[in-house]
């Protein structure tokens, strides 16, 4: 599978510029690609699975850690063996309304953000009990083997090389002030991005259903749209 060096070389050769000031930007390219990608995909690929200890009794907010995207689910079960319950997404001003005593507690319904690292749940719980967050996060950053605890290959690489790529291409001759080139690479870029968001689509559909809206709910995809 490709990796950061790979992928440095790719845009090093790609744009025939050897130079030690281009070198040094390289990895800025693939950082403000990554942030790119993030916002504009929707797939499976980055979703990541938490457990979190939700107090009895207290209302204070349950940190995400600092990747966190979206969050697509939060459910528990009240004892082993039970069945799942999923809370469902309200705006803060409903759960204030709905549980204004935070040291009530009751069987937990709701959850809501409250920022782009925090949540909270309400009713608390009567006691303790572990919940599972689903999120939509940025992989862990591509970075150089040379450092420690770096992250060498990431989802991108694996999965989606052609528009990480294309990507950092962008970056790259925009660095380069190449403007003539710069719509060829931005072209491949959005055809390889379409082609991923097919994918996804395809990954929430069988061959006997129409595909389901990611959001939960009434479907709200129509087939055969972009």
């Amino acid at each position: 599978m490709p990796n950061y060096s790979d992928l440095k070389t790719d845009i090093i050769n790609t744009s025939e510029n050897d130079g030690t000031e281009f070198s040094n930007q390289v990895p800025k390219f693939i950082q403000k690609a990554e942030f790119r990608l993030v916002k504009e995909l929707d797939d499976f690929g980055l979703d990541e699975y938490t457990t979190v200890s939700v107090s009895s009794g207290n209302a204070s907010a349950i940190t995400l850690n600092d990747r966190v995207r979206l969050v697509r689910n939060i459910n528990f079960k009240t004892s082993s063996g039970t069945s799942v319950t999923n809370l469902l997404p309200r705006t803060v001003e409903y759960i204030n309304d709905y549980w204004p005593v935070s040291a009530s507690t009751g069987t937990p319904r709701y959850y809501t953000r409250k920022n782009n690292s925090t949540i909270k749940i309400v009713p608390t719980p009567v006691s303790v009990i572990t919940a599972e967050i689903q999120t939509a996060s940025q992989p862990l950053a591509l970075a150089s083997a040379t450092g420690t605890s770096v992250t060498t290959s990431n989802y991108f690489t694996e999965y989606c090389y052609d528009a990480i790529f294309y990507g950092c291409m962008m970056e790259a001759t925009m660095f380069n002030k190449d403007w003539n080139t710069l719509p060829v690479w931005q072209a491949q870029y959005t055809a390889a991005v379409g082609a991923l968001r097919n994918q996804a689509r395809r990954t929430r559909q069988d061959d006997m259903a129409v595909a389901a809206s990611p959001a939960g709910g009434p479907n709200t995809i129509i087939q055969g749209a972009s």
